[in-house]
C-alpha cells in the first residue's frame, strides 16, 4: 500500500468516526416515542378520546444534544470532507449525503408536534403519494393492493394457526439461542424491556422484547431474520469495517434499503405470515391518510372498520402520528420504507442478475447503506477499502439458488399470465359443493364388507 493510499484511508476513517460521533445523539425514535399509558387511556375511552400529545408534550422531552452546536459541527465537517477528499470523491460524497441527512434530523426533532415535522419527514423518508422509480403507481396504491390480498378469508384462516403462546422470557431464551448460533463471532444480547411500546425493537447489538407481550412461533421466526440477520447483521458488518466505519451507523436515507431487505428476508425464509404482511402494508395507508389531514381517531377507526383488532389499529396509527400532529396533516412517514424498500430490493437483485453482475448482491449486507451506494462501495471493496460482509444469510453466500429464483421471476414478469390465472379460477369455481366422502359413507353398507 502506498503512502497516498494509506493517507486516504486514514482520512476516510477519521471523517467517518467524526460523523458517527455527531450522529449518535440524534435518536429519532427515542425523541418522538409516546408513553405506554397513552394506549391504555385511548382504548379505555373506546377510541373516542384524542391522545394527549401536542407540541408542548414534545418540548417537555429534552433532546440529547445541543442543536446549535451540532449544526455547526456538521457544517464544519462537511466543509472539511469536501476540501480534503475533494467534492467529486465517490466515498466522500456518500459521507456528505449522510451528513446532510443528519442536518435535516436536527431540524426534524426541533419541529416535533408541528406542521414542519411532516414536511421534513417527507424530505427524509418520502411520502405515500410518491411513485416508485419507473412506475406510475403510488406507494398508497401498492399498499392498498397488498392489504387487500393479505386480508382475504384464506389469509384470516392462516393467521389463526399462529397463536401467541410463548411468554416474553421464553422468547428471549429462544431468540438468544438462535442468534448466538448465527452470529458465531459476536455475543448478541436479547433482553426484556418495560420501556418499549412495540413488541420488539433493535438497537446496536441488542434486541429488546416487550416484557408484557406474548409471542407466537411465527413472531420469533420474523424477529430472527428481520431484526437479527438484517438489522443486527448489517450493524456488525458495518462496525467491522476498518476504514468506512460510517457503515456501522444508520441514517434516514438507508431506511428503505434496510427495512425492505428485512421484509425480503422474511419472504425468502417463509417466516412471514399474512397478518404480519398486512400490518406492513397497512402502514402505507395510515401515512397517506395522516398526510391528507385525517386525525388520529379517523385513522384508528379506518383500521377498526377493516377488522383489525383495537390493539393493532391503535399501534399502526400511533406509529405514524408520533412526532407529528394528532389532528392530522403532519406525520412520521418512515413507515412507507417497508413496502418501498421491498420493491426496490427485489428490483435491484433482478437488475444485478440481468446485467450479469450478481456479485453486487451480497453488498446489500456490507453495512447501513442506500441501494444507490452499492456500485461505489463495490468498487471500494475491490480497492481494499471496504471489507466483504462477515455475516451473510445462507442464500446470499451461495447465490446460485437466488439467481435461479429471481431469474425465473424476471422471466415471468414479461409474460401476461391473466389467461392462465383465469383458467385456474374457473377450476376453483367448478369445485363440487357436495362432500364426496360424506356421500360415500352415507350410501355404503359397511356390513357388506365383512
Amino acid at each position: 500500500m502506498s503512502q497516498v493510499e494509506q493517507a486516504y484511508k486514514e482520512k476516510l476513517k477519521a471523517f467517518s468516526d467524526e460523523l458517527i460521533r455527531l450522529q449518535s445523539p440524534l435518536q429519532i425514535l427515542d425523541a418522538i416515542k409516546w408513553p405506554r399509558e397513552q394506549e391504555t387511556k385511548f382504548l379505555a375511552s373506546g377510541g373516542t378520546r384524542m391522545p394527549d400529545i401536542n407540541a408542548n408534550f414534545y418540548q417537555s422531552q429534552a433532546l440529547n444534544f445541543d442543536p446549535d452546536t451540532t449544526r455547526e459541527d456538521l457544517k464544519a465537517l462537511k466543509k472539511t470532507i469536501r476540501k480534503q477528499l475533494g467534492a467529486k470523491d465517490p466515498l466522500g460524497r456518500i459521507l456528505v449525503k449522510n451528513l446532510e441527512q443528519s442536518q435535516l434530523v436536527v431540524d426534524l426533532l426541533l419541529s416535533r408536534g408541528t406542521e414542519e415535522f411532516g414536511c421534513i419527514s417527507q424530505q427524509l423518508y418520502g411520502s405515500a403519494r410518491h411513485k416508485l422509480h419507473g412506475d406510475r403507481h403510488t406507494l398508497r396504491q401498492l399498499g392498498d393492493r397488498l392489504s387487500y390480498l393479505f386480508s382475504l378469508p384464506a389469509a384470516r384462516r392462516i393467521n389463526k394457526q399462529h397463536p401467541k403462546i410463548v411468554s416474553a422470557p421464553e422468547a428471549v431464551d429462544e431468540l438468544s439461542r438462535r442468534l448466538n448460533k448465527y452470529f458465531h463471532n459476536d455475543d448478541i444480547l436479547v433482553r426484556l424491556s418495560d420501556g418499549i411500546v412495540s413488541d420488539a425493537a433493535v438497537g446496536g447489538d441488542t434486541i429488546k422484547l416487550n416484557s408484557q407481550a406474548m409471542f407466537s412461533e411465527a413472531d420469533l421466526n420474523v424477529y430472527e431474520v428481520h431484526e437479527g440477520w438484517v438489522h443486527l447483521g448489517t450493524t456488525l458488518n458495518g462496525r467491522a469495517q476498518p476504514w468506512a466505519t460510517w457503515l456501522g451507523s444508520g441514517s434516514p436515507r438507508v431506511a428503505a434499503t434496510q427495512e425492505g431487505l428485512a421484509v425480503l428476508l422474511e419472504m425468502l425464509t417463509l417466516s412471514s405470515t399474512p397478518g404480519r404482511a398486512r400490518r406492513i402494508s397497512d402502514r402505507v395507508a395510515a401515512v397517506d391518510m395522516a398526510e391528507n389531514g385525517a386525525d388520529f381517531i379517523e385513522v384508528y377507526r379506518h383500521f377498526r372498520e377493516q377488522n383489525l383488532s383495537e390493539r393493532d389499529s391503535y399501534r399502526v396509527t400511533q406509529r405514524v402520528f408520533r412526532g407529528g400532529m394528532v389532528t392530522g396533516g403532519s406525520c412520521f412517514t418512515k413507515d412507507i420504507s417497508y413496502v418501498r424498500g421491498y420493491v426496490e430490493n427485489i428490483n435491484f437483485i433482478r437488475a444485478a442478475i440481468t446485467a450479469g453482475m450478481p456479485e453486487l448482491i451480497p453488498m446489500l449486507f456490507v453495512g447501513k447503506l442506500a441501494i444507490e451506494d452499492i456500485p461505489v462501495l463495490y468498487q471500494a471493496h475491490k480497492q481494499g477499502i471496504v471489507e466483504a460482509p462477515e455475516y451473510l444469510p445462507y442464500m446470499f453466500e451461495d447465490y446460485s439458488g437466488l439467481y435461479a429464483w429471481f431469474g425465473f421471476a424476471t422471466g415471468l414478469a414479461g409474460i401476461d399470465l391473466k389467461g392462465v390465472q383465469r383458467h385456474f379460477q374457473r377450476l376453483f369455481r367448478d369445485l363440487p359443493t357436495v362432500d364426496p366422502i360424506a356421500e360415500f359413507v352415507e350410501d355404503t353398507e359397511f356390513d357388506d364388507w365383512e
